[in-house]
């Protein structure tokens, strides 16, 4: 997509109009953070390039982009796992160099990742004080002493853990608050949050976003990094937005909307919101009762799970990941065999045979698009005909016909919006976001009767998640059954006509999207009880 007239371009503004930078300053105050011009190259790419971006003390600054837009970098560099190439780093009005990221660390910056850093087999407070432990003698850890700063530092911050539980043994939530006291026991001062709610229910996301303010408060500064564009209005003061490298946008929060903000992430105008017209589900297509699969480790991760998929419907799944989601969409397409129950598509039993099942009209679009979904290697018109190379008329007799699926490629780029040079380019060069509508495009160009769809969405900009969601809608508007796999309650709510919660591999309650709350599914999904009244 070109960048060509865009107003925002290298330009700052706020989310009614320009300004200058004077108006995200406070005078005669040291900004804890500042970057001026940064810039990092790698080859091939230059993935900053020229980035200013402010932060004071006790501020929350929202860092948004499309993925590959260079927030990761960017923050790499401020931890110190990065060098600039050009551009100065000042906090608190010095220069900063930092070497490693222990040297950050050890100039009061923190950073908590996506995939916590955590040891499973060790308690709270080990993992905590992990590396900077005080010591009795002998050089043995002084356990009491350890798990008395972290009560401390667990009250003082109101991240409420407990020193002497066990890592493996706490919820994903609780986890989170650890990475964080890890941080803050350093001596964090000012605090990076890289998409810190993916793995978290609604209720644990409100949890740290509370908490998040209470840090502010207390005068860290925060960086969060998010895709969720409600999560960056309801905590943060401003925010930076980058595109392609560049900041090409920011503003203060109380003056974005979701649509401003998209719009600065995109470089156009993106609807958020999905038309879905009424529509009278028809027959049961997908049938699956009382399933049971293992997963790599023979573990039983799908534990008797039932539901149905009828014809012009979208069953929403919702759960935390890890509750048995990838097993049962594994089981559902053949890929993975199952150890009891049944899966039924139009009266007919699913084999553990993956073939098979496409040809039962099964439609499947993975979770994991580069290993699941994709041939790197492959040109974009190879990967768009991947499920039926050896069938006319794509083939006959065992040879390719090369025309035929130049054609079928040059229509569905057309059609599916893929943003290429050439139908010929090697798929891996493309973008996420072009990568995922490569999949889209050839699971939904055929004739089938369900898709499943897994995580459609993950990783992807706001520009591409849009288009995605109106093809999902559209083969059901079509009446095929649509099962939508996803960590996202927002696409959950806006796409599914009902949504099934799955919890510790059993669905567990299914609910209407318009007359149930966020609240509820995601007390759901965290095994809680709703009462009858909260129910209906």
């Amino acid at each position: 997509m070109s960048d060509r007239g865009d107003p925002t371009e290298g330009s700052e503004v706020g989310a009614t109009g320009s300004g200058s930078q004077s108006r995200f300053e406070r005078p005669g105050e040291v900004p804890l953070l500042e970057m001026r011009g940064l810039t990092k190259r790698f080859p091939g790419v230059v993935a900053n390039d020229k980035v200013d971006l402010l932060l004071y003390e006790g501020e929350i600054l929202g860092l948004l982009g499309e993925n590959g837009a260079g927030k990761s970098t960017l923050v790499k560099m401020l931890f110190g796992i990065h060098e600039p190439d050009e551009g100065t780093i000042l906090f608190r009005g010095e220069e900063l160099k930092p070497s490693d990221p222990g040297d950050a660390i050890a100039k009061g910056i923190g950073m908590v990742h996506q995939h916590f850093q955590l040891v499973p087999p060790l308690t709270v407070a080990e993992n905590i004080v992990l590396g900077a432990e005080t010591t009795r003698a002998g050089g043995f850890m002084n356990r009491r002493a350890a798990e008395a700063r972290v009560r401390e530092l667990s009250q003082r911050y109101g991240l409420a853990v407990e020193p002497t539980d066990v890592v493996a043994d706490i919820p994903v939530g609780i986890q989170q608050r650890v990475e964080i006291l890890k941080a803050l026991y350093r001596g964090a001062e000012l605090l990076i949050l890289d998409e810190p709610t993916a793995l978290l229910t609604p209720q644990e996301t409100d949890e740290l976003l509370a908490i998040m303010r209470d840090l502010a408060a207390g005068g860290v500064g925060i960086i969060f990094i998010t895709h969720k564009l409600r999560e960056i209005l309801a905590v943060t003061d401003r925010v930076t937005v980058l595109r392609r490298g560049r900041s090409v946008g920011r503003t203060l929060t109380s003056e974005a909307t979701t649509e401003s903000l998209a719009e600065m992430m995109v470089g156009r105008s993106v609807v958020l919101s999905v038309e879905k017209p009424p529509r009278e589900a028809g027959e049961v297509v997908l049938s699956v009762s009382d399933l049971q699969v293992r997963d790599d480790r023979r573990q039983l991760k799908v534990k008797g799970a039932s539901f149905e998929v009828r014809a012009g419907e979208i069953l929403g799944v919702a759960g935390v990941e890890g509750n048995g989601q990838r097993e049962l969409v594994e089981a559902i397409t053949g890929l993975r065999p199952t150890v009891g129950g049944t899966v039924v598509i139009e009266g007919q039993a699913v084999v553990n045979r993956p073939r098979k099942v496409r040809e039962m009209g099964v439609a499947y679009i993975p979770e994991d698009r580069e290993r699941d979904g994709l041939v790197g290697v492959y040109s974009i018109a190879d990967n768009l005909v991947l499920t039926h190379y050896y069938e006319p008329p794509f083939a006959n007799r065992g040879v390719r016909d090369f025309t035929e699926v130049d054609e079928k490629a040059e229509m569905l780029v057309e059609r599916f919006d893929i943003r290429t040079p050439d139908i010929h380019t090697p798929v891996k060069s493309l973008s996420g976001g072009n990568k995922q509508k490569v999949i889209v495009a050839r699971e939904l160009s055929d004739d089938n009767k369900l898709v499943v769809a897994s995580q459609p969405t993950r990783g992807i900009d706001v520009g591409s998640i849009e288009f995605i969601h109106s093809q999902l809608i559209a083969a059901r508007n079509e009446g095929l059954a649509v099962l939508l796999v996803s960590a996202e309650l927002d696409e959950i709510f806006s796409l599914s006509d009902r949504i099934a919660v799955i919890y510790e591999g059993r669905v567990v309650a299914e609910r209407d999207p318009v007359t149930t709350t966020r609240e509820e599914i995601g007390l759901l999904m965290a095994g809680g009880q709703v009462s009858e009244d909260h129910a209906a």
